[in-house]
């Protein structure tokens, strides 16, 4: 099953390849499809149809969803890394309407801290002229700091190492096997875009762990 969103209609479950598409509707698929292809295709991201949350609801139609709009369609393979514009579209053009999402843990971990502390922290490393990925906010109040893979499995030790470990701070790096929402889903932005060297080279999670803890421990005082 799949689904469709539509202007004060809510959201209405539909079997793939059974997409009803308005004028807007056809616009934002075209975004989507771009964005896609210039993730797989440039940056070498897999790229997760997902479901998309709205007024609260999760798209997948289930009441006990964990996880509302972060989460793949269960009837839709991912757009592999490499795919061509072609391939996009035809893979795309089954969920048009689906959330644009990245698996982490493959080419990129993610950093994840609330949004006021996340874009103070990254005017200061800006200025400190620190190596950053891309970084992007989502709907949900998040700042998302791409870093290379492995970072969920070191945050731990890292954190104890610079002496944040016990300071509660609300800074986590979601697990490998993840995911979370790229542009042009909903109202996630770029704060910093992808390019060739960050998109496929982030830095390491420790060279900007120290001034993320920092910050959120001044936000949360």
């Amino acid at each position: 099953m799949g689904f469709t969103i539509g202007g004060g209609r809510g959201i209405r479950e539909t079997r793939p390849g059974s997409w009803r598409l308005g004028r807007s509707a056809r616009s934002t698929r075209t975004s989507e499809v771009t964005a896609v292809a210039e993730y797989t295709g440039l940056w070498g991201w897999d790229v997760a149809p997902g479901a998309r949350e709205l007024n609260g609801q999760c798209s997948c139609g289930s009441s006990a969803c964990t996880s509302p709009g972060a989460h793949p369609l269960g009837f839709m393979p991912e757009v592999p890394a490499g795919a061509t514009l072609d391939e996009v579209t035809k893979a795309w053009s089954q969920c048009p309407g689906a959330a644009v999402l990245l698996p982490v843990g493959r080419t990129f971990d993610v950093l994840d801290v609330a949004a006021p502390a996340g874009r103070r922290a990254l005017v200061r490393l800006e200025r400190m002229g620190m190596p950053l990925g891309p970084v992007s906010s989502t709907p949900a109040g998040r700042t998302h700091f791409y870093v290379a893979p492995g970072a969920s499995a070191e945050l731990p030790r890292l954190l104890y190492r610079m002496g944040w470990d016990d300071a509660g701070l609300d800074l986590r790096c979601p697990p490998r096997g993840g995911h979370v929402p790229a542009p042009p889903s909903g109202e996630v932005h770029w704060l910093r875009p992808p390019s060739l060297d960050t998109a496929t080279r982030p830095p390491e999670a420790r060279l900007l762990l120290g001034t993320l803890a920092y910050i959120c421990h001044r936000s949360a005082a």
